[in-house]
């Protein structure tokens, strides 16, 4: 898959050191695959979740053991993902993302 939004992981992980190696590992499984549909996405994440907000349906992936949230918008069809969020839990339980979309 085509990923986009390292800056975005880089921004993070400088305030949540503890993320930096999760979230380039979840990159790098990423960058690897080649997902045709959610099916795939869950097959390689099995906490993935799919979300419709409003018109945007975006991918939730769990990082760290759930102590992160990561969100990305999946274009199967062009084999892109891309990162629009990473936040904590806590943040994540907040739902003001959802209004970023």
């Amino acid at each position: 898959m085509n990923v986009r939004g390292m800056g975005i992981l880089e921004d993070f992980w400088r305030v949540h050191r503890d993320a930096a190696g999760p979230l380039n590992a979840w990159w790098n499984v990423v960058a690897a695959a080649d997902w045709k549909s959610f099916v795939n996405c869950r097959a390689t994440f099995a906490s993935a979740d799919q979300v419709k907000i409003a018109q945007a349906v975006v991918t939730l992936f769990n990082i760290k053991g759930n102590h992160y949230r990561l969100v990305a918008a999946v274009n199967y069809s062009l084999g892109l993902v891309v990162v629009r969020h990473v936040m904590t839990h806590k943040e994540y339980s907040e739902d003001r993302w959802k209004e970023r979309l």
